[in-house]
């Protein structure tokens, strides 16, 4: 299966059960499933610096697309060349969709056929 750049390729099945090992393949590199994703919430994994994360292997970092959202905030990011310059970081980042805060942040949201509009 592929699409823009990413392609995922099945390399090896398990008989009697759905288990699968694949390869995530991305414009800024490929990623063996199943993976470990250190989490980095507002764009840094806490505790651990870049050198430890690449000698750990670490081969993606999960990113949340709410709270980069509040802070920096997407203009910011954008201003500063993107994502993986702004959080320095060469190798595939998953965000999530921020579906979660849509639903548990209800007080702090707005709804509309645009999307899901946020405040602090």
């Amino acid at each position: 299966m592929s699409d823009g750049g990413f392609r995922f390729e099945v390399v090896a099945r398990d008989g009697a059960t759905a288990a699968r090992r694949g390869i995530l393949s991305t414009p800024h590199g490929a990623v063996e499933t199943p993976v470990f994703m250190p989490v980095g919430t507002i764009g840094a994994v806490k505790a651990l610096p870049h050198d430890w994360l690449e000698d750990l292997g670490t081969q993606i970092i999960l990113a949340n697309t709410y709270h980069l959202y509040l802070r920096p905030g997407h203009e910011r990011i954008a201003r500063l060349g993107g994502l993986h310059r702004f959080m320095a970081w060469p190798r595939p980042i998953l965000t999530d969709s921020g579906g979660y805060q849509v639903f548990s942040h209800r007080d702090l949201r707005r709804l509309s056929e645009e999307g899901a509009e946020f405040r602090s």
